[in-house]
């Protein structure tokens, strides 16, 4: 299938974008797949879990997509693929990305890597029977990166929370269950209160430059989110081009049904009616010198949002 829309959710992880993203996948016609960037290492190499529950190697789903995009996953290097990634898919590409004209080895290799990505989306539109691909990965280079393929053919749905509870989320020891024995990240990454804090007006910082593209991008702020979920679902619905019923009901609570997502938080596990509720906890549980520090460290980006 070539007809079809590709939805990137993006922002720093931990900022409530796993719900989002599956609330979409909720909507008619509409394909959520998790973080497709995370697909060469923890699906191909790795072997990990699907959101259906069976390894990746198991899943019909997956192993349709691969013999549909590119006759089979064993046609494919990943680690060629994670080399190439590594070639152009990083925060010190931005600048480059962002502008018109990348250098011709630049743009050589954002042309061969954006092209796996376009094989997948096709073949999850094509499998899935849907022609809207959500892609919950969320890092801004690899945004920056399918804005060259796609354009305004794309729809970003930028997710911003208080960079304070974000630092507190990327703090915890939180284990990943969908690894494997032998998966390198047993536990999800976590970060300095000061690192995460760099991230945040990093990764923001790239999506608010990339809304000044040709590229259509709707901003979503977590607090507005979890404070009235169905109005400001109907607006990302409204964004991506659905017009129709919501999976969000008006007391804020979203049926979750199984779905193929490749890797990302593992609340893409949960199934059936979850209540869309706001995590503030990092108001008790946050030191008094971390939260001012991101709090410095944030500001100015922080006033914007």
């Amino acid at each position: 299938m070539s007809d079809f829309t590709v939805v990137f959710v993006g922002g720093l992880g931990r900022s409530g974008s796993t719900l989002i993203e599956r609330a979409l996948g909720e909507l008619p016609g509409v394909c959520s797949v998790g973080e497709l960037v995370h697909l060469w290492q923890r699906g191909l190499i790795d072997n990990e879990r699907c959101g259906c529950g069976a390894p990746f190697s198991g899943c019909a789903f997956w192993r349709d997509v691969g013999w549909r995009a590119f006759g089979g996953w064993h046609c494919l290097d990943p680690d060629d693929i994670l080399a190439l990634r590594a070639s152009v898919d990083r925060t010190r590409y931005v600048p480059w990305l962002l502008g018109r004209t990348p250098s011709p080895a630049l743009a050589a290799r954002l042309c061969h890597y954006t092209d796996l990505y376009d094989h997948v989306y096709a073949a999850i539109a094509s499998v899935s029977g849907c022609d809207v691909v959500v892609d919950s990965s969320k890092h801004a280079s690899l945004a920056a990166c399918l804005r060259h393929r796609y354009g305004e053919r794309m729809r970003v749905v930028h997710v911003v929370r208080d960079p304070r509870a974000v630092a507190h989320a990327w703090g915890k020891r939180v284990p990943r269950p969908d690894a494997t024995p032998t998966s390198p990240e047993q536990e999800m990454a976590r970060y300095s209160p000061g690192r995460a804090a760099v991230q945040w007006t990093a990764q923001n910082a790239v999506f608010a430059a990339l809304a000044r593209t040709e590229v259509p991008v709707h901003r979503v702020r977590y607090e507005d989110f979890v404070a009235a979920p169905a109005a400001r679902f109907a607006e990302v619905a409204g964004f991506i081009g659905h017009q129709g019923e919501l999976p969000i009901t008006a007391d804020g609570h979203v049926y979750l049904s199984t779905t193929h997502t490749v890797s990302g938080n593992p609340t893409r596990f949960r199934t059936g009616a979850v209540a869309v509720r706001a995590d503030d906890t990092w108001r008790e549980e946050l030191a008094p010198r971390d939260r001012a520090l991101v709090a410095a460290m944030t500001l100015p980006f922080r006033m914007c949002y």
